[in-house]
């Protein structure tokens, strides 16, 4: 495949990559504009029909697909010699996010429609929905770091918007306004990078940027800097320690809002910044560092917290946190299209673990404690064998999607470290366990519900069980785009990839050849898969053949166990050591400050002017005789003044 730097000639008229994202944006403003006026399944197939045509359109430039360009769609701001044109580029990274974001993004718009036909704000729901989706597009497709940066805020905005969808829910209002406050401190972090890479390069184009960094020396100071700006970013947006804590509490928007934004989109956003300025990121060996121990950290401090989550919708949400850390780690590896492969593959099984679980969850009557669940396998057929596809993806069982790319993030962490590598696999078993420990409590024994619960129980309708068949089959064979092995000894995604990280391999080549030999490799597959299995059989032995069942929140529980049923209090943390704080130097400064300096000092002068207004007013009798007596007397005075002079 031929690789031409951005600025080649677009091979198609400039319309049909506007149309990518113009698509959704139409469906935003019809669903927005008419949401009154449109009956649920209309708002959900021009919802549905918006996304689908950018997937279409996605796919034909990804079959299509020649070499890099830039697509000019007009001069956007210059100011002296700032200049920054409004772009699209199209490349390999491009289109592999343009197809995930579309791809994945109609499936769960499908399902909306099952899921969401009862609310009263349906339209209002797709309308959002597809603002999310126009606003993902623009992330993936502009040229620089500022429409990245326009599409990152508007992701955002969405996800706030969607997280507090039920807005007449004081929690649910809550939780969105968390998530959008963590997500400002990481973004204050990423314009900062973005004012510093102005600065240093002077420009933000990623084509010149680039260009210019690939001429500079691994290590150079203001290019640790900027990566370490940019990974605070990249830390608010993707749930990292010590910025997770959004996320779980971000479950309080409707299912398909978790499975879309939350699980295989939006969260990746900070991934996809990594990968795209991997440049600057080869370039400081030092940040690499840091976002390696950040990601094996929150992998397995996550996974421990899922150990004893018993929302379901919970367990899912530490499971995200905990395979976003996988994906850092792989990065921090120089794993560059290791990552980006275990971000479709996430993709695919947890948008299909999400869907699933709101199956569940429509089944259930809105219940999403486990602990009142059990023997759905029987009522819920095709969502238990879809949902269980899924958990053996991300246990990492073969030959399912999962098992493929958390294998080549071990070993790419074993070549670098072997306790990040002892962090990962002891991850990797944990997660085995709590997903299945969430599987055999959901389907497995008796039914715990109610006897209400027990009669409404039945599988969900099409719309919503299609999605979960399609994404059942890319979890399942999703891996083999990256198993070399099995295709031949080629990498068909590590080669469609590579000429986006040219200047990468130029500037370290060593890190982009190393690999274990043939005898480590098949060693580390195997603790691997052990490890996966053992998490597995232990679930079993807890929760099928003892039937084990969690204990109640007002139960006893052991100090560790406690502190791990707690989420290890760090939201109490917080609010101690933020929160609360700054209510108090809020509530300081309104009282002492605003009311009792400022509000009296524009009190003064407040009541001057009125008290002005008040004696002037007497001058102001109506009568014309009094008028003719002012004005006598100010010429007289003008008089006066005049030749008082002389």
């Amino acid at each position: 495949m031929e690789t031409v730097l951005p600025g080649a000639n677009a091979p198609y008229s400039t319309f049909l990559y506007v149309l990518i994202p113009l698509l959704p944006f139409l469906g935003f403003l019809l669903n927005g504009l008419l949401n009154r006026k449109l009956s649920a399944t209309v708002a959900g197939l021009i919802g549905s029909a918006t996304v689908l045509g950018s997937f279409l359109i996605s796919l034909l430039l990804f079959f299509n697909f020649e070499y890099q360009y830039t697509v000019q769609l007009f001069d956007w701001i210059s100011v002296g010699s700032l200049q920054i044109p409004f772009q699209y580029q199209i490349d390999q990274l491009s289109l592999i996010m343009l197809l995930l974001v579309t791809g994945v993004g109609f499936l769960i718009h499908v399902y909306s429609i099952g899921y969401m036909h009862h609310d009263e704000n349906v339209g209002k729901f797709f309308s959002f929905l597809n603002l999310f989706i126009f606003s993902m597009l623009l992330l993936v497709m502009g040229a620089n770091f500022v429409i990245l940066f326009i599409g990152w805020e508007g992701v955002g905005l969405c996800s706030y918007l969607l997280i507090g969808f039920w807005n007449k829910n004081t929690a649910y209002n809550n939780a969105a306004k968390k998530a959008f406050i963590i997500n400002r401190i990481g973004d204050l972090g990423f314009l900062l990078g973005i004012f510093l890479i102005y600065l240093t390069f002077d420009s933000v184009q990623y084509a010149e940027v680039f260009q210019k960094a690939s001429t500079m020396q691994v290590g150079t100071g203001v290019v640790t800097a900027i990566t370490l700006l940019l990974f605070v970013g990249a830390m608010g947006k993707s749930a990292q320690l010590p910025l997770y804590t959004w996320l779980p509490d971000a479950m309080a928007g409707p299912t398909p809002v978790s499975a879309l934004i939350h699980a295989a989109t939006m969260v990746t956003a900070g991934i996809y910044m990594v990968l795209r300025a991997n440049v600057l990121f080869t370039l400081a060996p030092d940040t690499l560092e840091v976002v390696a121990i950040v990601g094996a950290a929150t992998a397995l401090f996550a996974a421990t917290i899922g150990l004893a989550q018993n929302d379901i919708k919970k367990v899912l949400a530490y499971s995200t946190v905990s395979q976003l850390g996988y994906m850092f780690l792989a990065l921090g590896v120089m794993g560059y299209s290791t990552s980006l492969f275990h971000v479709l593959t996430h993709a695919f099984f947890k948008a299909l673990m999400f869907l699933g679980a709101g199956s569940v969850i429509h089944a259930m009557s809105n219940e999403q404690d486990l602990r009142r669940m059990g023997g759905l396998r029987k009522a819920l057929p095709i969502t238990f064998f879809t949902f269980l596809i899924g958990c053996l993806a991300i246990s990492g069982i073969p030959p399912f999607s999962g098992f493929f790319s958390k294998d080549e993030i071990l070993s790419h962490a074993f070549e670098h470290s072997k306790v990040l590598w002892a962090m990962g696999l002891l991850t990797a078993f944990m997660t085995a366990f709590y997903m299945f420990r969430l599987l055999f409590l959901a389907f497995f024994g008796e039914f715990r519900g109610t006897p209400e619960q027990k009669h409404h129980l039945h599988e969900s309708p099409a719309s919503m069980t299609f999605p979960l068949i399609v994404l059942a089959i890319l979890a399942a064979v999703g891996g083999f785009m990256g198993a070399p092995m099995f295709t031949g000894g080629r990498h068909f995604l590590a080669e469609y990839l590579a000429p986006v990280f040219t200047y990468s391999q130029r500037l370290l080549p060593a890190a982009f050849n190393a690999e274990p030999d043939h005898n480590t490799e098949l060693m580390l597959m195997g603790l691997s898969v052990a490890a996966g299995v053992l998490g597995i059989v232990l679930a079993y032995v807890f929760y099928v053949a003892r039937a084990q069942r969690p204990a109640e929140d007002e139960a006893q529980r052991s100090g560790p166990e406690s502190l791990v049923y707690h989420k290890y209090y760090i939201d109490e943390l917080y609010d101690a050591v933020f929160t609360r704080p700054i209510m108090a130097l809020s509530n300081g400064l309104y009282k002492f400050v605003e009311n009792g300096i400022i509000n009296p000092v524009v009190g003064v002068f407040g009541r001057a002017v009125n008290g002005g207004g008040t004696l002037l007013r007497y001058v102001q009798t109506g009568a014309v005789e009094t008028y003719l007596i002012l004005m006598v007397i100010g010429i007289v005075l003008i008089l006066g003044l005049n030749f008082g002079r002389f």
